[in-house]
This record gives C-alpha cells, structure tokens and sequence, in this order.
C-alpha cells in the first residue's frame, strides 16, 4: 500500500469492538493493562505480548490524532524496533539522515554526521511521521496476535477512575456500549504528556515551563533541499529568532519557527500569517501546500517518582522534555525497552518485585539526562539576556572559524541512549583497558558479524558474548538459561568491546545494555553479576 494512503488510514487503527469482559458479572483480572494507545502504549503492549505475557490496552480514541507529531527516530529506537519485528519497514518508508548543518543569519557554520563510522544497520536518525511509525507498530501486533501472542487492542475504552490495592488495580472504564470494570496486576500509564491517569492520581511534574512559542507548519513542496537536519540560529529570513527545517516522507517537509513568548496565538495561526513566514524562507518560486499546524510550549519536567505500587508510568506520561533533540518518543521507547523485561521476570517469578525499582531508578537517571541536555539546548537557542544572547553569538562566530568552538554550539543536542552509570544492577567494571562506550551500564554498540548484525544475536535474554575467547553455548544460573556467543577478535566487534585488551566476556541483559564484562569466563563471576542485574543482591 502507498504510504500517503497508509497516512488516511492511520488514525483508525483499533477501532472500537466490544470485548467478552464487558459481560461478565465480575471485574475479569488481567495481569497488565496499558493505558494509552500512543507509540509508548503500543510498543509496551508489544513487548510483553511477544514475551508471552497477556496484555490489554486502552485508549479513548481509536488511533493517532492528525498530525505528523514526533518525527525524528533514532538509531536506539530503531535497533529496539528491529527486534520487535517492525524496524525494516520504518527503514524502508523513513527518510533515513546521519547529517546536520548549523547556520547563523545567511551563513552556514558547520556540520556535522552524527554517524561518522561504518558497521551499523540503522542510520543516525530516520524521519518518519508518528501516524506512519504506529501502524507499523500496530501491523507489528497483528501480526503477533495471529501467531498467538496475547495482545488486546481496545479503542473507545476511556479509563474514568482508578482504585490501587496492594496486589492490583481497579480500573473504571467507559465504552459506547457504557460503563464495565476489569482489574490489573499491573497497570502501566503511557497517556501522554496530559496524563488523565497521574491526575486521576493526584501526582504531578516537578521542573520547568520554558517562557516561549514555536510553530510548527508540515507543508508539501518539491524543493532541493538535501536529506539533512538545518538549523538557524537569527534566521536571514526574519521570520523568527531561530528555524528548524527537516525533510520526511511523501515530499512532506517539517519547518519550525521560533516566535517569542508574547503573542497571539489566534493571530499566528491564521493562514496568511503562517504563509508570511513560510515565503519569506523559502522564496517566492517555491510552490507549496499546507498540511498541518501547530503551535507549542514545552516544558522539562517529570515525576518525582515514575512507580508509585502496582501503577507504573512511562513516555510523556511520566517525563516532559523540549523538542530540540527528538528526544520525546525516543526516550520513551527506551523505557519500554528497559520495563518490558524486567515485568516479564517479576510476572514469571523469576525475579523479585523490587526489580521494578531499578526501572523508576534507571528511567530517573534517563530523565534527568534528558532534561538536562534538553534544558541547555533552549537556554542557547532562546537566550533570556543580553548577556546570554552576546555569549551565544560569540559561540557562533568562533565556530565558524575554529573546531574547538562547535562543540559549544547546541542547536538541540540529539538523543542517544542512556548509560546508566554508577546505579545498582550494574557490576563493577572488571575489564582494564576495555573501551568505555561498552562499559558496564552502556547499550551494546552494534556491529557487523557474519552476514547480519550483533544485535540479533543478543536477543530477548540474558546473554553471554566471549570476543576472541570462548564462552559455553549455555550457561544455567538464577533459574535462567543464558545463551553463549563467541566471536573473533577482530574488525568493528574489536574496536568497539576490546579498547586496549585482547579478549573480553560481557554479560548482557534483555535490553542490550552491558550488565558486566571480564578478561576471561567465571561462572561464579557471572552468576553474581547475573543475580545482581535481577535485583536479587
């Protein structure tokens, strides 16, 4: 099916039908119940339906919402969509970019590739419109429901009210055909940043509400603008104190204005303003249509805490950030990636329910990083004084001249996975000399092996992999069976786990982040490292 098409059937993607629970005369217990049918919601229900685990979700719509929304996915989140099963056709319909370029009035800075090594499956970044990246998601579930996975897709099911006991959650729900009640071992909120569920709750954000507007207008045009990410800083064309531009799908261009705090809103949005600005960048031959348009504030807050019992947040639900840096739906797929595992233990009693802990612990961490950059990547491009506003245009100025300067330059730093560094499931580094983008609490950098890559490899489990010395092709330790891979000591697998040592032994969890690593295999070395990553030490 053409994609345009594919975007005009997008926002019915699980229409409302009435389920067997809504005739039972008691509430039916489910072991998790997904709240919110967004990317967070979709990619969490399919996380646990392919472990196995039964899994209803439910949304008050029956889709997305109009609107190319989130567009920017990273490489994380398309390495974790791979092995999902739904990565190849984001690759194959996403505009796939590794290249940036920064400007300042007419002149253009620096670039930069945001991927400058070979090796790798996925590119830097793909642009993707949000309706295009959950259907896929959801043909991704179909596909699993009709091989048996227990995923319950259920539109028009509104969650009114919330009841937390000790060991589940009653949950309230309201359909066309009325009102039902079912209950949840585990309920997990992915309802965006609005979140009816925290507030239902009573719980709120903690952090900061940035003083500024941006516009966003998605046209159609066919221009030569290059597959590349372009940045203004005080834009040549006037039409506002920065602009981002950025290609996706379907000759489908994303252009962000930055237009000041103190506005009218009902002005800006009408058509002729929006177009104003629009010719004024792109000139008075470029012929184009509106798609979409929006205007936003941001802000970089989140929960105090992301589990409060049996209730666990994730995505936009449980942590707000800008958008300069595409790091929204992307952290929050890597906070499906990080949960999904680690319930599955609990619910299969392989693990202890403080396992679920270090989630609140680790997406925390992942938060505040993201917050972090997010906050600092708004105070250089929306300087607040004059002050702040002469250091930025310093910056700029010696970056175009002098290397040492383009770092300082921040245009929206990019999202790249967390490395949780330092928090408890990690063992202590013991590989001298081992590179430290593969240390213990990093994501596994991928690389080529044979004819595919070693990320399939790694899998959904626990597993061991031995580079240039051998480790056993099972190993049986904490009630689990580890699965083994040894590989040579050579090419980008030696570059990127070996650093200045011969041979390594890594430990790597469910979410292909480093658990442990070791110059040589010790069962005994392992199997604590293995206890310790299950929150049992």
């Amino acid at each position: 099916m053409p994609l345009d098409d594919r975007y005009q059937l997008a926002f019915r993607l699980y229409p409302y039908a009435r389920s067997a629970d809504q005739d039972t005369d008691r509430p039916v217990r489910h072991p998790v119940v997904v709240m919110g049918g967004g990317p967070v919601g979709i990619a969490m229900a399919l996380d646990l339906g392919l472990q196995g685990i039964p899994v209803v979700l439910l949304d008050d719509h029956e889709g997305v919402g109009q609107g190319s929304r989130a567009i920017c996915f990273a490489k994380r989140t398309l390495e974790i969509a791979h092995r999902y099963g739904c990565g190849r056709p984001m690759l194959d319909n996403g505009v796939l970019w590794n290249v940036g370029k920064v400007f300042h009035d007419d002149r253009q800075i620096y670039e930069f590739d945001l991927l400058p090594e070979d090796g790798h499956r996925n590119p830097a970044f793909i642009n993707l419109q949000q309706p295009h990246f959950e259907r896929f998601l959801v043909e991704r579930v179909r596909e699993a429901q009709a091989a048996g996975a227990p995923i319950a897709l259920r539109g028009k099911n509104r969650i009114d009210a919330v009841a937390v006991r000790d060991d589940h959650v009653v949950i309230d729900i309201t359909t066309p055909d009325g009102p039902y009640r079912i209950e949840a071992d585990w309920l997990i909120g992915c309802d965006g940043a609005s979140s009816p569920l925290r507030k239902m709750m009573g719980l709120d954000f903690e952090g900061r509400v940035f003083q500024d507007n941006f516009l966003i207008a998605d046209i159609t045009m066919k221009a030569d603008f290059p597959t590349e990410r372009w940045f203004w800083f005080e834009p040549h064309f006037k039409s506002g104190d920065s602009a981002l531009l950025h290609k996706q799908p379907d000759g489908v261009w994303r252009i962000d204005f930055q237009l000041g705090w103190d506005i009218d809103r009902k002005e800006e949005m009408k058509e002729e303003n929006i177009r104003r600005r629009l010719d004024a960048m792109l000139g008075p031959d470029v012929e184009y249509e509106l798609v979409w348009t929006s205007i936003y504030t941001f802000q970089c807050r989140r929960m105090r805490n992301f589990r409060h019992g049996r209730v666990i947040f994730a995505g936009d639900a449980a942590h707000q950030v800008s958008p300069f840096g595409a790091r929204g739906a992307n952290s929050g797929i890597q906070d499906v990636d990080n949960l999904g595992w680690k319930l599955g233990l609990v619910l299969n009693g392989t693990a202890p329910e403080s396992l679920l802990d270090s989630y609140d612990l680790e997406r925390r961490h992942g938060a505040d990083e993201n917050i972090l950059n997010s906050s600092r990547s708004t105070d250089f491009i929306t300087p607040k004084s004059k002050i702040s506003r002469a250091f930025r245009n310093a910056v700029l100025d010696l970056a175009e001249h002098h290397a040492f300067a383009r770092p300082l330059v921040n245009s929206g730093r990019l999202s790249v996975p967390c490395v949780y560094d330092g928090l408890p499931l990690n063992t202590p580094d013991g590989l001298p000399g081992g590179p430290a983008r593969t240390r213990p609490g990093a994501p596994c950098p991928d690389a080529p092996i044979g004819g595919g890559f070693l990320l399939d490899h790694l899998g959904w489990d626990f597993a061991l992999l031995g580079v240039g010395v051998d480790v056993p092709d099972r190993f049986d330790a904490e009630g689990l069976t580890l699965r083994g891979l040894t590989v040579p000591a050579e090419g980008d697998i030696k570059d990127r786990y070996l650093g200045d040592t011969t041979c390594a032994v890594y430990l790597i969890r469910p979410d292909q982040h480093v658990a442990g690593r070791w110059p040589a295999f010790d069962a005994e070395r392992v199997s604590a490292a293995l206890a310790r990553s299950m929150g049992k030490d």
